[in-house]
């Protein structure tokens, strides 16, 4: 009893007074969108099918998330900067410095633990969708297809500076570099495949199954690369630091979508498989 001093009674009303701001800041920051009336929500431009010009799944899912928060959704699209940590220090905690930004959520970001780790003014959370890369070939020109030996010789589309591209063009010294066709988006070589420019496309799962909408004649195939994690990539979504009232209130409202079956539906709408994490 004789440490537990004025002194140290005081520091812990210090303590307990910063506390309690820093809950208020956070239900705050809530309470700001809600008195807007409006969630400002970032997502990549040019990322069909989940955001494009024409709208696309985490377009929906942003109206989505903001009708169960009673406001309605303000986008701010933006170009995919040098990397991920630029994204989220513009789109998310500070804003870019032509004043562009930032955002209330950002969709889209890896759920990764190394990112997490960078990015400690972030706070990422809500997975909705496992990504992967995936090979789709055209069954008339590749009838079966179990390694990438069934590509040489043949035409395999992908897109520019991706990581298609860069595994399929390292791959086994180059086994197969000659066959790589360079296209300026993954839609623009699904469209070449689909009519009959190339052999396979190797693209993200959700670019190819879009494009082909379940179509028997090109099918999907599982290539396994050493270079890519076989389970694919988690991606969800990231508000700042310390806007724990927000992210908490969005993650409740991503479960009801799941549960309700509504997250589903959008993925259908655009002829993606509903991969949860």
């Amino acid at each position: 009893m004789k440490t537990f001093t004025w002194r140290r009674l005081a520091l812990l009303g210090v303590l307990f007074c910063g506390l309690n701001a820093t809950m208020h800041a956070a239900q705050a920051d809530l309470d700001k969108v809600k008195q807007a009336g409006v969630l400002k929500v970032a997502v990549y431009k040019g990322m069909a099918p989940f955001s494009d010009k024409d709208g696309g799944i985490d377009v929906e899912i942003a109206n989505a998330l903001a009708e169960k928060l009673g406001v309605r959704v303000s986008l701010l699209p933006f170009e995919a900067g040098e990397n991920l940590n630029d994204d989220l220090r513009n789109m998310v905690w500070k804003g870019h410095y032509l004043g562009y930004g930032p955002a209330d959520v950002m969709m889209h970001v890896p759920v990764d633990s190394r990112l997490m780790a960078q990015n400690k003014n972030v706070e990422i959370f809500a997975p909705y969708y496992r990504e992967r890369v995936r090979l789709v070939r055209d069954v008339r020109r590749i009838p079966a297809c179990e390694t990438v030996d069934c590509l040489v010789g043949k035409k395999v589309g992908v897109e520019k500076i991706s990581i298609a591209a860069m595994v399929l063009l390292g791959e086994q010294d180059g086994k197969v570099r000659d066959s790589v066709r360079v296209y300026d988006t993954a839609a623009a070589a699904m469209e070449a495949l689909k009519a009959g420019e190339l052999d396979a496309v190797l693209a993200n799962q959700s670019e190819i199954e879009t494009a082909v909408r379940g179509d028997a004649g090109f099918p999907l195939v599982e290539l396994n690369f050493p270079r890519l994690p076989r389970q694919g990539w988690v991606v969800g979504m990231a508000v700042k630091h310390g806007n724990a009232e927000l992210a908490r209130a969005l993650q409740a409202a991503a479960n009801e979508l799941n549960a309700s079956g509504e997250l589903a539906k959008i993925f259908a709408k655009y002829g993606v498989t509903p991969t949860r994490p």
